[in-house]
């Protein structure tokens, strides 16, 4: 049995000691015109090279760069796009984040590589493979304004996916292994799956030797689980913290394609035991005839305090171990 660990995305940027608030003093400087961008980048290039060590230290097998660059999962992409702007700050699903609103003014056209440099830098620390993170044509429609160019959020979401597809094909052809796609906004919003399904198309057309997984944090995916199956993706990430039906869901049901179960809660400070993660395991994995399977949390740890992020993965190696090895 094949369990591959892998965070869900983000890190938190800071912690508690001084040497670990360094981006939050170096972006205010930015902000107020003291530092350069090259020095802001030197600081997040230590930032993301510390972070991805924290997580293979933790014992992560496939890890992320943490989303250290963004600013949040709307704006850090539309930013590099022609026919945006960006607005003001907007709550990010239920959480006690807020994201800049990418604002449509025209069509859209990508300036250039918005995540290859970040994923060359990454690899370039990383002694295990790294997850590129994308968020999603739908998504990113979704939560932008139209003033211009788009008469519906599937117009939008075409548009957004032809971009997103030249970056996954440049990811693809650097060499990353498995380019994941949040798209939380899809569970809010079940009637627009067709809309999903034609953007997601779009994407996949550009991904090569890729698999694309899917991840929809940030709400009940249950009700959606059978549709999801035929969605052209090549594995799904799902987030177990809304959905206490699920696991009976995907016993019964099985998978057509691999899962990355996001069984660590990344919004709760709780560690998890044995008791809580084994019996779901024992549900879901014989049903699971492909593979591999992932374990990870259940969205980005940005939500943590950086200690409890580490202590959260630690505890995500730990159980993973004593499953396979008998819960000696």
């Amino acid at each position: 049995m094949q369990l591959i660990l892998s965070t869900a995305g983000s890190y938190p940027r800071i912690g508690d000691v001084p040497d670990l608030q360094r981006h939050r003093r170096a972006y205010a400087q930015r902000e107020r015109g003291d530092i350069s961008a090259e020095e802001l980048r030197k600081v997040e290039d230590e930032v993301v090279a510390g972070v991805i060590r924290e997580q293979i230290e933790a014992g992560i097998e496939v890890v992320t760069d943490g989303l250290i660059r963004w600013y949040d999962p709307y704006s850090h992409f539309a930013r590099g796009v022609e026919g945006v702007e960006i607005n003001g700050l907007l709550r990010l699903f239920d959480t006690n984040f807020y994201f800049r609103q990418p604002v449509v003014k025209g069509r859209l056209r990508r300036r250039g590589p918005i995540l290859l440099p970040e994923y060359e830098f990454a690899r370039s620390v990383s002694s295990r493979p790294v997850k590129p993170v994308l968020t999603g044509p739908y998504t990113l429609a979704r939560g932008s304004i139209v003033e211009a160019g788009y008469r519906s959020v599937h117009e939008l979401a075409l548009a957004y996916a032809e971009v997103l597809a030249a970056e996954v094909g440049e990811l693809s052809r650097a060499g990353a292994q498995l380019i994941q796609l949040d798209e939380p906004a899809i569970v809010r919003h079940p009637e627009n799956l067709n809309v999903l399904e034609a953007a997601l198309a779009v994407v996949g057309r550009e991904r090569g030797a890729a698999r694309l997984l899917l991840h929809t944090p940030f709400g009940d995916v249950a009700p959606l689980y059978r549709d999801l199956q035929a969605l052209p993706v090549d594995a799904l990430g799902l987030d177990f913290t809304y959905s206490p039906k699920l696991p009976a869901l995907i016993a019964d049901l099985g998978s057509a394609k691999p899962l990355a179960l996001g069984l660590i809660d990344a919004r709760n400070t709780k560690l998890e035991t044995r008791e809580s993660v084994f019996p779901v395991l024992d549900a879901i994995l014989p049903a699971l005839k492909t593979g591999p399977t992932y374990l990870m949390p259940s969205c980005g740890l940005e939500f943590l305090p950086r200690e409890r992020a580490r202590l959260k993965l630690e505890t995500l190696k730990r159980l993973r171990d004593a499953y396979l090895g008998g819960r000696s």
